[in-house]
């Protein structure tokens, strides 16, 4: 049976999109391999959110055909929606499958052998799931043509569970697509329209990591405060999370990114009051200036994302409070800039995601005047991360000497089991023997360089604190 090597590309949805097709194409017989110089198919499982995550990704294409050109690569997610001729002009590429297309992609690599695969649990058994074909021909300056499987992103949510045992921390689409129109967001467009994971499925997928011995679950989706109202009956976000804790043994869920107009009174109440939810909020805010979010179609004041973030710091003093910003937007100006900067000073953030403003084609911001320089937008940005590394390096020292909940991970930083604390922060545990997917209590000992040092306070801690004392005097 042929051998895949899989990449995935962008944010969580898509990384839990990557699990699923893994799952499916295992289910399918196909053999995973880590290196692509042993693989016949290459899997790349795409973003496009900004311009460097296409050029990201056709630099790898051409690597992966230069060492090991009988690979047939595989081309799909959110870059092979938007521009799928654009890839099967690349030489290498022999299928572009689009988002509207990717749960077909075992079944697709299935028929090359004649065979069909048993559907896994989530999506429609025995389904014989349509291709459609938009191109046909060889693509200029290609000897062979690129089969395209790309056509409307519908409403109906597909759901391949992904397998036990790819990550310590598994995240869980519960919901895709995105109805609104923020200008800059080419996201709309290449994965259609909000839709829902069912509530049932998404406590049975719970379960399972549960039984599988997850003590964490990342619940993820591409507007995730929007989950439940194409649902009939209707419910909200909230109504999910309570259900998972009600009819679930999970020990900690987490919630990833979810926007300020979905961050309500109740949610954070309910959040601050129930020890099983992560320490932990993301909320976008791209601008600290309101006439920049007016330019963006962003749905808030700042004033409106500023009562939010203060009433989470309130109920929840050590909260991890993070956010998206954009600098560079079309027509910003250093007023503009300033007024961001002031606003993200004032706010007790604890780490942003730091990114320029990148042109996404048919997006209204396209066709917006007054583009920024690069340089200025490269100068604002790291006005922006120097701000920032002051209030990140404040929040990490007031951990010192404080006990908190962390799980353990399968990485290493020397010798020490890495480990993320309920307020995702790194923490390293030195000399320790502890397996992966462990949740326990850490005293923190020291801050250096971004990572936390602590031990676990099941044990007497007095020979890690002697240990740890030597590795602080060799610093």
């Amino acid at each position: 049976m042929e051998a895949f090597h899989l990449l995935n590309f962008g944010c969580r949805a898509s990384q839990a999109d990557g699990a699923g097709l893994k799952a499916r194409l295992l289910g399918a017989g196909f053999q995973e391999t880590q290196r692509v110089e042993e693989s016949q198919i290459a899997v790349l499982n795409t973003c496009t959110v900004t311009a460097s995550a296409d050029a990201e990704v056709r630099q790898i294409i051409r690597r992966i055909h230069r060492s090991n050109p009988a690979c047939k690569i595989l081309v799909t997610g959110c870059y092979a929606q938007r521009a799928p001729k654009e890839i099967a002009a690349l030489a290498g590429v022999a299928w572009v499958v689009g988002n509207s297309h990717k749960h077909t992609i075992a079944e697709v690599l299935s028929r090359r052998h004649g065979r069909g695969i048993t559907p896994l649990p989530g999506n429609k058994a025995g389904r014989d799931f349509p291709l459609i074909q938009i191109q046909s021909g060889p693509p200029a300056a290609k000897a062979e043509s690129a089969e395209l499987l790309v056509g409307e992103v519908t409403s109906e949510f597909h759901f391949s569970p992904a397998l036990p045992g790819e990550r310590s921390r598994p995240t869980l689409k519960v919901q895709d697509g995105c109805d609104a129109r923020c200008a800059f967001c080419v996201i709309p467009s290449v994965r259609g329209p909000s839709r829902s994971l069912a509530p049932e499925c998404v406590v049975e997928e719970i379960r399972r990591f549960d039984e599988a011995g997850y003590p964490e679950v990342v619940l993820s989706g591409i507007n995730l405060g929007r989950y439940g109202l194409d649902l009939s009956p209707r419910m909200t976000f909230l109504d999910l999370v309570e259900r998972i804790l009600q009819e679930t043994s999970l020990r900690r869920l987490r919630i990833s990114s979810i926007e300020p107009m979905d961050v309500g009174a109740r949610l954070i109440s309910f959040a601050a009051g129930e020890p099983r939810i992560a320490r932990h909020f993301h909320i976008p805010l791209q601008s600290g200036s309101d006439r920049i979010l007016r330019r963006m179609n962003r749905r808030y004041w700042t004033a409106q994302y500023a009562e939010r973030l203060l009433a989470i710091r309130e109920r929840m003093p050590d909260a991890a409070l993070g956010a998206d910003v954009m600098v560079g937007f079309q027509g910003e100006t250093e007023a503009d800039h300033t007024e961001s900067l002031r606003f993200i000073e004032l706010l007790p953030f604890t780490y942003l995601h730091i990114f320029p403003y990148s042109m996404r084609p048919e997006t209204r911001a396209a066709a917006m005047e007054s583009p920024v320089p690069k340089n200025l937008a490269q100068r604002r940005s790291q006005e922006v991360r120097e701000l920032m590394a002051e209030k990140r390096e404040a929040f990490l020292a007031a951990q010192v000497g404080r006990s908190l909940s962390v799980v353990t991970l399968d990485d290493f930083e020397g010798d020490a089991r890495l480990a993320l604390s309920s307020n995702f922060l790194k923490v390293a545990l030195p000399h320790s023997a502890c397996a992966p997917r462990q949740l326990f209590d850490v005293r923190v000992a020291r801050s250096s360089g971004g990572t936390l040092y602590g031990y676990s306070e099941s044990r007497s801690g007095e020979d890690q604190m002697g240990e740890l004392a030597m590795e602080c005097r060799g610093c």
